[in-house]
C-alpha cells in the first residue's frame, strides 16, 4: 500500500527507527489477547511452571538507514537453516521492502534483519529500482529468496516482470532467476525439500500461480520444471496497492491442497494436488468468500490451531469500520476471529508464524508505519 504520510525516524536504541505511540502499543496488546482468545490458549490447562500471560508486543521498525519503506514480505529463519559466519540467527525474522525513500513504490531495495532482542539491522540491500515483494521464503542451504518486482515510475504501467532473487547467508547476492512462469512475483510459498525446492508463485501481471521446481546445492539453484496450475484471478493495477491481483499461499501438504488469496475475487481458493499436477486448475474451488469480513484478501499464514489467517488491504469491499485487519477462518471456511493492526485503512500486508512446542510467534507488517509487530504466545 502506498504510504502518505511521512515516518518519523526515530528508534528503539538509535535514531533510525520510529517509536510508536503508547496508545498503539495497547492496541497491539489487545489484538494480542485476542489472538491468544482465538487459538483457545487463554482457557487452556497450563502445565507446570508455564506463564499464562503472553509475552509483550514487540513493535519494531522496519526503516533501514536508507529510508526503504512499505514493509511487505516477512520470513522466520528457521532451527534448520545454515547460518555459517553469516550475519543471521535461528529465530531471526526477515522484512522485505517495496518503497524507497521517497515512498516510490515497486522501487525498494533493502530486507531488515529483526533478531529475538535488539535492534533490526540491514541485512541485504540491492541494486536501485528492485521493488522486493511479499515472495520472501528461506531454504536450509543457508539462502533467502524474495520477489523482484521493479516499476520505475511507481506505477503499475511502468512494471516489469521481474525474477526471483537468491541471496547467500552473508546478504550477498547469488543468482537472479527470470523467465515466463515468473510475471512480477506477488507473493510466493517456498517449500524445502533439501536437495530440492519448489516455489509456489503469484504473477500479479497476469493473475496465474506457477509452480517451479529447482534442485538446491550449496552454489544456488537449478531449474528443473515450470508450470502454470492455477489462472483466471482478478489482477490490474491500482493506485493505491500498486496491483490488485492474487498473493498470499499456503501450501498445505497432507492433502496436497494450495491456499490461495486472491484480492480482487476477494476469496480464498485451493488448488487440488499443487505438488503434481499437470493441469491448469483455473482459480480452484473457493474455500473462503465472506464480505462481512473480507477487504481485499492479501497475506496468507497457516496458524498452530491449523486455522488460515488472511490479512486485508482495504482495496476491495471497503469498510472504514474494519480497518487492516487479520481475520482467521477454518479451513472449511467457517469465520473465526478478527484483529486489527492499524486503526486506519491499508495498513495489513504480510505476516508469518513459527512454531516449536513451547510458544508459537506471529509477526505482521504495519504498512502505515512501517513496522512489525510481533506476538509472542506460550504453548497449553
Amino acid at each position: 500500500m502506498r504510504i502518505n504520510k511521512p515516518i518519523d525516524k526515530c528508534d528503539e536504541s538509535s535514531p533510525t527507527f520510529p517509536k510508536r505511540s503508547i496508545k498503539g502499543w495497547r492496541g497491539a496488546l489487545t489484538a494480542a489477547m485476542l489472538l491468544a482468545g482465538a487459538s483457545g490458549i487463554g482457557l487452556a490447562q497450563w502445565p507446570g511452571t508455564e506463564a499464562f500471560l503472553p509475552s509483550p508486543v514487540r513493535v519494531i521498525s522496519t526503516v533501514p538507514a536508507i529510508g526503504d519503506v512499505n514493509p511487505y514480505g516477512v520470513a522466520f529463519v528457521p532451527k534448520n537453516f545454515e547460518t555459517g559466519a553469516g550475519p543471521l540467527k535461528h529465530g531471526d525474522i526477515l522484512v522485505s521492502n517495496f518503497n524507497n525513500s521517497l515512498n516510490l513504490q515497486g522501487t525498494g531495495t533493502t530486507i531488515v534483519r529483526v533478531p529475538a532482542s535488539g535492534a533490526p539491522t540491514l541485512f541485504f540491500q540491492g541494486k536501485k529500482g528492485l521493488g522486493l515483494t511479499t515472495a520472501l521464503g528461506t531454504l536450509q542451504y543457508g539462502f533467502v529468496v524474495v520477489g523482484d518486482g521493479p516499476t520505475p515510475t511507481g506505477d503499475s504501467a511502468s512494471a516489469e516482470p521481474g525474477s526471483l532473487l537468491v541471496i547467500n547467508n552473508q546478504g550477498k547476492l547469488v543468482q537472479t532467476i527470470a523467465n515466463a512462469w515468473i510475471q512480477y512475483p506477488w507473493d510466493m510459498a517456498l517449500i524445502d525439500h533439501g536437495d530440492r525446492a519448489t516455489a509456489f508463485v503469484t504473477n500479479a501481471l497476469n493473475g496465474t500461480v506457477s509452480r517451479l521446481e529447482f534442485k538446491v546445492s550449496s552454489s544456488g539453484l537449478t531449474l528443473l520444471t515450470a508450470k502454470t496450475i492455477a489462472s483466471g484471478y482478478v489482477h490490474r493495477g491500482d493506485p493505491a496497492a500498486l496491483f490488485v491481483a492474487p498473493t498470499g499461499l499456503v501450501f498445505d501438504a497432507t492433502p496436497g491442497r494450495l491456499y490461495v488469496a486472491s484480492t480482487g475475487d476477494n476469496a480464498v481458493f485451493a488448488i487440488p494436488d499443487a505438488a503434481n499436477t499437470e493441469a491448469d486448475e483455473g482459480k480452484g474451488l473457493i474455500v473462503y468468500q465472506d464480505d462481512a469480513h473480507l477487504h481485499g484478501a492479501l497475506g496468507l499464514a497457516e496458524a498452530p490451531n491449523g486455522h488460515l489467517l488472511v490479512t486485508n488491504n482495504d482495496t476491495v469491499n471497503s469498510d472504514p469500520s474494519r480497518p487492516s485487519e487479520i481475520v482467521e477462518f477454518t479451513k472449511g471456511g467457517d469465520f473465526v476471529k478478527e484483529v486489527s493492526v492499524d486503526p486506519s485503512q491499508g495498513g495489513s500486508f504480510g505476516l508469518a508464524v513459527s512454531s516449536t512446542n513451547n510458544q508459537s510467534i506471529l509477526a505482521a507488517v504495519d504498512d502505515n508505519t512501517a513496522t512489525l509487530i510481533i506476538w509472542t504466545l506460550n504453548a497449553p
